[in-house]
C-alpha cells in the first residue's frame, strides 16, 4: 500500500455497503467491553440515508468520554468526546512511537484533519469506524486495564478479528494488520453544537472514495 501525501483516483466503496447492517449486532463479537453506543434517534429516514444526504448531528449531548455512533452512507461513524486526559495521550512520545503514521501522511483524511488530533476541533474526533484491513468493527476502549484487551496499550480502538490497533485518533499501530489509520469522513460544524457530516467547509473538496483505505 502506497504511503503518499496526493490523493489516489477515487475508488467505490461498495464492498462495504453490508457494514450499515450489522451496526446494531456488535453481540456477535462476544465481548461486552466494547461499548459501541448506536444512536438511532439520531438517524434520519431511511430514504434520507439511501440517498447519502449529509447528516446532521448535535453533539452537545455527548458525555465526555462518550462515544456515539451513525450511520452515513452505510458507514459507522464515530463521534467521541475527548477528554484533556484523553488528548495528552496522542501527544505522549513513547506512544507516537509506536504508531506507523502518527502525523497522517497517508491521505486517510482531509486537509482539515491532518493535524496531531486529526480533527476539525481537538475535543471532537470524527472518524469512520472500519478497520482498514479487513473492514472489520473496531470496538471502543478509551481505559483498557494492563492486559485486556491486549497487553501494554494505552486505549483507543482495537479490532477483535486480527488485532490491529489504533489510538483515540485513529492512528494505526505499527506490527499490526492494519496498514493506515481510520479514515475521517467529510464534516463541517454548522454551529458550535451541530456537525454536518458528508458535507466539507467551503472551497474544500474531499470525499472518502478519495481516501487510500477503507
Amino acid at each position: 500500500m502506497s504511503s503518499t501525501t496526493s490523493p489516489p483516483p477515487s475508488h467505490g466503496t461498495g464492498r462495504r455497503d453490508f457494514l450499515g447492517l450489522v451496526t446494531g449486532g456488535f453481540a456477535a463479537i462476544g465481548t461486552a467491553a466494547i461499548a459501541w453506543s448506536l444512536i438511532d434517534s439520531m438517524n434520519p429516514a431511511a430514504d434520507v440515508i439511501a440517498a447519502g444526504a449529509p447528516m446532521d448531528i448535535d453533539v452537545s449531548k455527548i458525555e465526555p468520554g462518550q462515544q456515539i455512533i451513525i450511520r452515513w452512507r452505510g458507514m459507522p461513524i464515530l463521534f467521541v468526546n475527548r477528554t484533556a486526559e484523553m488528548l495528552a495521550t496522542l501527544r505522549n512520545k513513547a506512544d507516537l512511537a509506536r504508531l506507523s503514521d502518527p502525523n497522517s501522511t497517508v491521505y486517510q483524511q482531509p486537509a482539515y484533519a491532518k493535524n496531531w488530533h486529526r480533527s476539525v476541533k481537538p475535543e471532537l474526533a470524527v472518524l469512520v469506524g472500519i478497520c482498514t484491513h479487513l473492514g472489520c468493527l473496531p470496538g471502543y476502549f478509551p481505559k483498557p486495564d494492563k492486559t485486556q484487551p491486549v497487553e501494554n496499550w494505552p486505549g483507543g480502538y482495537f479490532c477483535p478479528c486480527h488485532g490491529s490497533k489504533y489510538d483515540l485518533a485513529g492512528r494505526v499501530y505499527k506490527d499490526v494488520p492494519a496498514p493506515d489509520n481510520l479514515p475521517v469522513p467529510p464534516y463541517v460544524f454548522l454551529d458550535p453544537k451541530t456537525v454536518r457530516v458528508g458535507q466539507n467547509p467551503a472551497g474544500v473538496s474531499f470525499n472518502t472514495g478519495d481516501v487510500v483505505q477503507l
